[in-house]
């Protein structure tokens, strides 16, 4: 019988994208506080919460793989996360609208009481936009559950000039990574390479 495989996120994006690696998978979202560390990097940040998030859901599925992911936005060494009202979002996308910032998934895998894990960085180039366009697009309520308060997948891409790196990473679960990790951690999946190469490119709608 296969070892079960645990989702460790409500995020219906990660549950479609995970979808792609063509292995059986049920939902069990961690409940973790992810309030980071003070002072602590950004990129150390997506690591730490995507191992905790598998460790704690680990704990009630003991004979289970767990996947844990955590994505978030660092503009200048500053974590932004997801906004608590509307003028937040807008205040976000004012900083970020015209620059240039970067995106951390951390992946991670627990099996048998190890964890194996990664970060996927990627670097995001937005155009500059005007404040009628920001409160349209809040307006829309899309940024409102999103980490840096935009969805590249969604009509946040208007804003995006390009992405440099992995595309899923920015998206939320960078499946080339946690494929590799599932092979290190035993778990072989289905899964079409070129079509997760389509994917990390952004060239198919994930």
């Amino acid at each position: 019988m296969p070892t079960p495989i645990v989702l460790a996120s409500s995020s219906p994006r990660r549950h479609a994208l995970l979808r792609y690696l063509g292995v059986p998978f049920s939902i069990d979202p961690s409940t973790i506080d992810e309030t980071p560390t003070p002072g602590a990097l950004p990129i150390e940040v997506a690591l730490s919460l995507a191992e905790r998030k598998a460790n704690d859901v680990a704990q009630r599925h003991p004979n289970a793989v767990v996947i844990g992911a955590d994505t978030l936005v660092d503009l200048d060494g500053r974590i932004l996360n997801k906004p608590i009202d509307a003028e937040d979002a807008r205040r976000m996308l004012r900083e970020l609208t015209g620059n240039t910032h970067q995106v951390h998934s951390g992946i991670a895998v627990w099996r048998n009481g190890r964890t194996l894990s990664r970060v996927v960085s990627s670097t995001v180039n937005m155009r500059p936009a005007s404040e009628e366009t920001i409160a349209a697009y809040v307006a829309g309520g899309e940024p409102l559950d999103k980490a840096g308060a935009y969805a590249a997948q969604g009509e946040g891409a208007a804003l995006i000039t390009g992405v440099e790196g992995s595309y899923l990473a920015v998206v939320g679960l960078p499946l080339l990574v946690l494929r590799e990790l599932l092979l290190d951690a035993g778990v072989d999946t289905n899964a079409d390479l070129a079509v997760l190469e389509r994917l990390e490119r952004g060239e198919l709608d994930s």
